[in-house]
């Protein structure tokens, strides 16, 4: 598996994420144990509510503020590829309201986008339910 692939980015703020090798080993250990074998180009954008909003509304016709937007590019069954942009002002604020760290908050998101791109989804009550049951698998399986 090719971690190199899973790049980070920072769109209109200043944010660097840390521990960005063990950040990706972790996506990594995520795909294989979803049943992938191979990870594509991976970019993770990080940026502003508005820089979210814009794309919310230019790309999914969502007029509302989010912490994620996931765009799958996999082209091929075993492969897992995509853009995923994460509103870090979002998920420092959402951090607050479950009273959790930031650092936690920003890991969700991050695997919550890699579970989007393994095709799971968050639109039903039961599809939510399992979406954050994995969320919290993973989460717990961080050795970081």
């Amino acid at each position: 598996m090719a971690l190199k692939d899973i790049q980070f980015f920072s769109q209109d703020i200043d944010f660097t994420l840390k521990e960005k090798q063990k950040v990706r080993q972790w996506i990594g250990k995520t795909i294989k144990e979803e049943g992938y074998s191979r990870v594509g180009e991976m970019s993770f954008v990080f940026c502003s509510d508005a820089y979210l909003l814009d794309i919310n509304k230019q790309y999914l016709n969502h007029d509302t503020f989010t912490d994620i937007v996931t765009f799958d590019s996999s082209e091929k069954e075993d492969l897992i590829a995509g853009d995923i942009f994460i509103s870090v002002e979002r998920t420092m604020e959402n951090a607050q309201k479950f009273n959790v760290s930031n650092r936690d908050e920003l890991h969700r998101v991050i695997i919550h986008g890699v579970l989007h791109l393994c095709g799971y989804y968050d639109k039903t009550k039961e599809e939510k339910t399992l979406m954050t049951q994995k969320e919290d698998y993973y989460l717990a399986k961080r050795d970081f």
